[in-house]
């Protein structure tokens, strides 16, 4: 006799809040490393298997920019070097599935 698991039961939805930094020469590149760690973020404070991850709302908490001025040889060729960096708290909706209420069966 097969035990039936409704599938709603097992699917949880939470909201969670995470900050992410990213650097970059660029401000999307700096902008692009900080959303690719939001999954990472995510993944480490949930014990369930994930199976959405939506923004809701996006927050800068800080953002740098940084000039270097170099040359060649100390004398030739200036240029400035511009490296970004950023600070974001995202508040994330969260569709998880709890593997705790999946029974298994032992063959």
């Amino acid at each position: 006799m097969a035990q039936e698991i409704r599938p709603d039961a097992m699917k949880q939805e939470f909201t969670a809040t995470v900050q992410v930094n990213g650097k970059g020469e660029s401000k999307s590149q700096a902008f692009s490393a900080a959303l690719g760690q939001v999954q990472a973020e995510v993944m480490k404070n949930s014990p369930h298997l994930l199976l959405r991850i939506e923004p809701q709302d996006v927050r800068v908490v800080k953002a740098e920019e940084r000039c270097v001025r170099e040359r060649f040889l100390f004398l030739f060729f200036p240029r400035e070097r511009r490296h970004y960096s950023v600070s974001l708290e995202i508040v994330v909706k969260v569709t998880a599935f709890d593997m705790g209420q999946v029974a298994f069966t032992a063959q």
